[in-house]
């Protein structure tokens, strides 16, 4: 994922997806090895639930991505790894994204 190319809105879905202390923690331990949700959790001191929420914001927004995998003794387990994504905010690139945001984005609604 680059900047280059994204649309406002999809600009501010990273930028507030990113916002959140919790799931930038989530992309720094998955920067550094793939993991499964269970072995994530215990290694952020987070429940299951609330890191599942997290992943499936990240996912959302194109920054994590998920393959399920059968281990030896027959369990689905859902690994999640870091998608490659470099961001450069450049006043020009921000000039260009925000030509393309659309009328709810104008006024804030929708960015959380």
């Amino acid at each position: 994922m680059q900047i280059e190319g994204m649309t406002g809105d999809a600009l501010l879905r990273v930028l507030a997806t990113l916002a959140n202390p919790h799931r930038l923690r989530v992309v720094a331990a998955l920067a550094e090895q793939r993991n499964y949700v269970s072995q994530l959790a215990r290694e952020l001191g987070i429940s299951r639930a609330l890191l599942q929420v997290h992943l499936r914001k990240l996912e959302a927004a194109g920054l994590v991505t998920a393959d399920i995998e059968v281990s030896a003794d027959g369990k689905a387990m859902k690994f999640y790894e870091v998608a490659p994504f470099a961001l450069c905010l450049t006043p020009e690139a921000i000039m260009i994204a925000a030509r393309s945001l659309s009328s709810e984005n104008d006024l804030g609604v929708g960015v959380r």
